[in-house]
């Protein structure tokens, strides 16, 4: 049992950091995620269960148990959804098989919309920034790939240098569920990458005494020639926002958040940002799908016959 419970903290510690380093919620959301997860937690452990042999029984069980106490549907609604991302989470990391929330709806409350740069801001940036040193390079690259490509930071880490095709134009990732996908990439993008594989990478990978078979041709290098972590990324976003001025909240998914967003405000087809995305519901894709009030009114003058 104490094995157990050592294992639950290890994977609570891990999923903290994802929420803080990956997705970038506030200290507070991330407080009450804990809060309720642990809460979930010994539930199962004092009905003697355990994340693996929860069933969606079990979590709806938790949840009715909630309800007699007197919590709100918002508070239900909340618990919900921290055990689904919590359990999404350990699928995407395989260590687990079998998700008992799948099939439990949440109720219907109103959706936060997704944090995104502005694109004339983001794009001011990124055109006058000429970085020449070796780590200006690398990320550089690492911006306009994630920008470009819509990328999460788990696919963005492990992308080879053999994921690329310079000619065609793309590239060729893993995302949740080990799915590959194929993803266009501007060219902005690609002379970004290879500008930092002429005159940047070589330099970090000659840093590195121990290259393994494994990671002998990962693209993306921290300073001494080994593979870049989540939490290194979230440090070189950190100190670009800084460096250019960037006053938002910056952290590895807003670029997703912008790629998609950027996209279909100028009028992408869903189903292509989608499948871009690596979206196995297309109902995931539409919170992208709010617009400015600037879009709005541009679209009510241009198409109502009584403007």
């Amino acid at each position: 049992m104490e094995n157990t419970k050592s294992i639950i903290n290890d994977w609570l510690d891990e999923y903290l950091f994802h929420l803080t380093v990956e997705r970038g919620l506030s200290e507070n959301t991330c407080k009450n995620y804990m809060r309720d997860l642990k809460k979930f937690c010994n539930y199962l452990e004092a009905k003697s269960k355990s994340l693996e042999s929860c069933t969606p029984s079990d979590i709806l069980a938790f949840l009715s148990e909630e309800k007699n106490k007197g919590k709100s549907t918002r508070s239900l609604a909340r618990y919900l959804a921290a055990i689904k991302s919590f359990y999404g989470f350990l699928l995407q990391e395989d260590k687990l098989s079998d998700d008992p929330t799948a099939f439990i709806a949440s109720p219907r409350l109103d959706q936060k919309l997704p944090q995104f740069l502005p694109q004339e801001a983001l794009n001011d940036v990124l055109k006058h920034k000429d970085e020449n040193e070796t780590l200006g390079l690398r990320n550089k690259a690492i911006i306009e790939v994630l920008y470009g490509c819509g990328l999460r930071v788990s696919e963005l880490i492990n992308l080879s240098i053999n994921d690329i095709s310079f000619d065609l134009g793309y590239i060729r990732c893993k995302g949740k569920g080990n799915k590959e996908r194929i993803v266009p990439v501007g060219d902005l993008a690609i002379q970004a990458v290879q500008k930092y594989l002429d005159a940047g990478r070589p330099f970090l990978i000659s840093r590195n005494k121990e290259i393994s078979v494994k990671n002998k041709d990962i693209l993306f290098l921290n300073a001494k020639g080994k593979k870049l972590t989540r939490q290194g990324i979230w440090l070189i976003l950190k100190s670009w926002a800084k460096t250019n001025g960037v006053d938002i909240n910056v952290y590895p998914h807003i670029f997703r958040h912008s790629f998609a967003t950027h996209l279909l405000d100028n009028d992408a087809d869903l189903r292509a940002v989608q499948e871009m995305l690596g979206h196995s519901d297309i109902s995931t894709t539409q919170i992208y799908t709010h617009l400015s009030r600037k879009k709005i009114l541009e679209v009510f003058r241009k198409a109502h016959p009584r403007k």
